[in-house]
């Protein structure tokens, strides 16, 4: 089904599935008050609307993993149309600056907005922000890099943009630093123990070393690589493994959580994973998995200037960590809301009874990251008052010490359309409906025409060079339709 372009808001109402058959995607279901642990039903992973007269509340895990909307970009670059299934929402609205507030001190804030689409359709955005760090606030880092110099390698975006990305990086590491160099092809070799940065030359000797040849052991790799960093684990360090690959694992195992078992005991030690992809042919899933089940964060770079933006700029925000084991609550007023849907986060979904579990897995988020989940809900007629909580809960990265914050929002501060909301909310509902045109088609009856329109309106007011990227791109889909 096709609607005209000037039909901006039945368009989007579409697009994020606010229809009688729209979805929850990563929605735990019925997670009422008075139900046990053992009468909660596992997560849902379906894509229908979360009726709040049995299921109120919406858990999951922090993500700030950006590597989908990365490799998406990419594609779309080269002519290209995404895989479906490496569509990832959440990650392509986090790809996108926001404009929260930032905390006072190390935790988060918890932000609040959204926007009626008609009488009884809205959106609803939580968005959640720590605060940034300045170069001369971050700790010493001890850096394992495991590099994947395996013959798929070879392309010229792929070993020789990971070489200038660790040169670029080493000049600008300091002396308090460490960092450790393993490749891996058929086998993984060090070429470099826990080195401090005094000794530059020989890390830059060790980058020299890496050439291309065998296939892919990411298995051998990750595992050789957090020996090295467990060897050189500094308690008052940020202690990160970086895998720099393009995840076409084809030696030893090649599944991730069979990966991850083999360095468990490595892993819950404190030492963060962080997996950078490239290439024109990507492991998505690999490299995503591996991300956020090794408590880390997943990114894509397809240009020098994208990689030294990652290892220079955002170093801090790259390495560091503000909270460990993040999780978000968004609890619904049965009395206004009928149903709620998740967009995106459906491999982070997590039961009620997890939210304050510390021992389940959440996210790691750095300084001056932010989180944005965006909520489909249908309102009850004529309702009016309390809305929604959100409330987000987190680990001191050193002591484990669990902390929350909280906002509420009523339905009367909803703005009255789409367009009376904030320039970021817009952009974040017109990013999220181009990805769900992509991965889902016309099963969400998508209009083209008025995200198109929606994004030319946009990229002025924003001023914002990735909004008017995005415009391009929704052309390109369009001429391809």
């Amino acid at each position: 089904m096709k609607f005209r372009p000037l039909v901006v808001g039945i368009g989007l109402l579409s697009v994020l599935g606010l229809t009688a058959c729209s979805g929850d995607a990563g929605e735990p279901a019925g997670t009422g008050a008075a139900q046990s642990a053992d009468q909660q039903p596992a997560p849902s992973r379906s894509d229908a609307a979360r009726d709040t007269t049995t299921a109120h509340m919406s858990t999951f895990a922090l993500d700030v993993d950006t590597a989908s909307y990365g490799y998406a970009r990419r594609s779309l670059q080269d002519g290209r149309l995404p895989d479906p299934g490496e569509i990832r929402p959440e990650e392509w609205v986090n790809a996108f600056r926001q404009d929260y507030a930032e905390p006072p001190g190390d935790g988060f804030t918890v932000h609040m907005d959204g926007a009626r689409l008609n009488r009884d359709e809205a959106v609803l955005r939580v968005g959640l922000q720590t605060r940034a760090a300045a170069a001369a606030e971050r700790r010493p880092a001890n850096l394992t890099f495991v590099v994947d110099v395996s013959g798929s390698m070879a392309e010229a975006d792929r070993l020789g943009l990971v070489k200038s990305a660790l040169r670029t990086l080493l000049d600008q590491l300091g002396p308090g630093d460490q960092v450790a160099i393993v490749s891996f092809s058929d086998d993984a070799e060090v070429l470099a123990p826990m080195t401090p940065l005094t000794a530059r030359s020989e890390l830059n000797a060790a980058v020299d070393q890496l050439v291309t040849e065998g296939g892919t052991n990411l298995e051998d790799g990750l595992a050789t690589g957090y020996e090295e960093a467990a060897k050189g684990f500094r308690t008052a360090a940020t202690n990160r493994v970086i895998v720099l690959s393009d995840g076409l694992a084809n030696q030893g195992s090649t599944r991730w959580q069979a990966i991850l078992d083999k360095v468990a005991d490595h892993a819950a030690d404190r030492i963060a994973l962080l997996t950078v992809g490239v290439g024109r042919e990507y492991g998505d899933e690999l490299m995503e998995q591996l991300a956020d089940n090794g408590d880390g964060l997943a990114l894509y770079v397809s240009t020098e200037k994208e990689a030294t933006e990652v290892f220079t700029t955002r170093l801090t925000a790259t390495v560091e960590l503000r909270a460990r084991d993040a999780k978000a609550q968004v609890v619904f007023n049965p009395g206004v809301v009928e149903s709620h849907r998740l967009i995106g986060y459906e491999n982070r979904a997590l039961t009620a009874e997890e939210f304050r579990d510390d021992r389940r897995d959440g996210g790691e988020i750095g300084p001056g990251h932010s989180v944005t989940a965006l909520y489909a809900l249908t309102l009850k007629p004529g309702a009016d008052g309390h809305l929604a909580q959100a409330t987000v809960r987190w680990q001191d990265p050193d002591t484990r010490v669990p902390s929350e914050a909280v906002a509420a929002l009523r339905s009367g501060e909803l703005a009255a359309s789409l367009t009376e909301g904030s320039p970021r909310l817009q952009v974040d509902v017109l990013v999220a409906g181009f990805a769900l045109h992509l991965r889902d088609g016309a099963a969400f009856g998508m209009d083209l025409p008025a995200l198109r329109e929606q994004a030319a309106r946009l990229a002025p007011v924003t001023e914002d060079p990735m909004v008017a990227e995005l415009r391009t791109f929704i052309d390109q889909v369009r001429t391809a339709d």
